[in-house]
């Protein structure tokens, strides 16, 4: 089968206990470190590409050119570095007292002018993507829920505009209805959640063929495990209310016809790095689709996202050899993505990367230097 594309990848997040942990817990260098440990874990659970959804330090962007040059393992990435939010937004945490910004970790934007300078900042430093959050989320219930926008109209604008005139492309953490249509209205060319999806949403999203990552599992993981990591009970109950709201509109959106790409938010510790095709199984288990609809979505959609669709997401004469050789039929058991042993082999441009053949070659190399 086509290899498993992750579309919504934090290379970055280290599966951590809360959103404030990104900004004060480690160094850049050690961050590095981190993220190249989670980028080959990614390939061995047989991801040969990715999209950032976001990435401290810009970090991504330097993933991406030491896995092109072969100096670590990891799937093939588009970079989005460092995200935009509006003053006061989901991810401005830090109180005015401390006198400190988010230097390593978003762009904090108050006005259509800051909207164009970060997006000018992150076209030097050699991204693809412009991640941004025009809406709140269930993490932050006391200040910014999932119903809350963020980001003005007119600062998404601009981001979309000084973005495309670049040549780059847009996509926003999404959840409130008014924050999906403003988004779908400025050009966004993808929506992160899209979690409460009316008639005009969809509308709007079908009209321009605008494909949505739901990433819902991580949904599923904060209400089953949360408590145990200490998550408040209003936390809790935001996360049901959006993966109520996550499950129908994304089963909506595919059977308008609309596109739907894969990716689980990973990297928190009730939802670590390491378990991504959880997401595919919980899409057919939980959400409804067929196993093939989650696989289509979690390789051809998902290189559609990347705009590498002629490259890869589909086994098609002329096309890179990224391939998952899985022992056991994934249409029947759609689990197997979730068990590594049962990877055969995982290659990327017709090269063996990990999987049980690359251990026997290992095996066979350790016994040839032994005599």
């Amino acid at each position: 089968m086509p290899g498993l594309v992750e579309a919504h990848f934090h290379a970055t997040y280290f599966n951590i206990l809360e959103l404030q942990d990104l900004d004060i817990k480690y160094p850049v260098e050690y961050v590095s470190i981190l993220s190249a440990v989670n980028t080959k874990l990614a390939l061995e659970c047989g991801y040969t590409a990715a999209r950032s959804g976001g990435c401290l330090f810009n970090v991504d962007v330097w993933l991406k050119q030491a896995i092109e040059n072969d100096l670590i393992a990891g799937p093939r990435l588009s970079a989005s570095g460092r995200e935009i939010c509006s003053a006061g937004g989901l991810m401005d945490w830090n109180p005015e007292f401390r006198k400190i910004g988010m230097e390593g970790l978003v762009f904090i934007i108050n006005g259509v002018e800051d909207a164009r300078r970060a997006v000018r900042a992150l076209v030097k430093d050699g991204i693809e993507w412009v991640k941004t959050y025009p809406t709140g989320d269930a993490a932050s219930p006391d200040t910014n829920d999932h119903h809350t926008l963020c980001m003005t109209f007119e600062e998404m604008n601009a981001v979309v505009q000084t973005a495309h005139n670049h040549k780059l492309k847009v996509t926003g953490h999404c959840r409130a209805t008014e924050g999906i249509k403003n988004a779908l209205k400025a050009g966004y060319d993808c929506i992160e959640h899209g979690t409460f999806i009316d008639d005009e949403c969809l509308d709007l999203l079908l009209a321009r063929d605008v494909p949505c990552v739901p990433a819902l599992y991580f949904e599923k993981a904060s209400v089953l495990r949360g408590p145990e990591f200490g998550l408040p009970q209003s936390v809790i109950d935001g996360h049901q209310e959006t993966l109520d709201g996550g499950i129908a509109s994304a089963l909506r959106i595919l059977r308008a016809g609309g596109r739907i790409g894969l990716g689980g938010d990973y990297g928190f510790g009730w939802n670590p790095h390491g378990d991504y095709a959880r997401e595919i199984t919980f899409f057919v288990k939980d959400v409804g689709f067929t196993p093939l609809e989650a696989i289509m979505c979690a390789t051809k959609t998902g290189a559609e996202i990347m705009g590498r669709a002629d490259d890869f997401g589909t086994v098609e004469i002329g096309k890179l050899a990224d391939l998952l050789v899985v022992d056991g039929d994934v249409a029947s058991d759609i689990t197997l993505l979730e068990d590594r042993s049962r990877f055969i082999a995982v290659m990327q441009g017709g090269i063996i990367k990990a999987g049980q053949l690359t251990r026997t070659a290992r095996t066979w190399d350790n016994a040839i230097k032994m005599g």
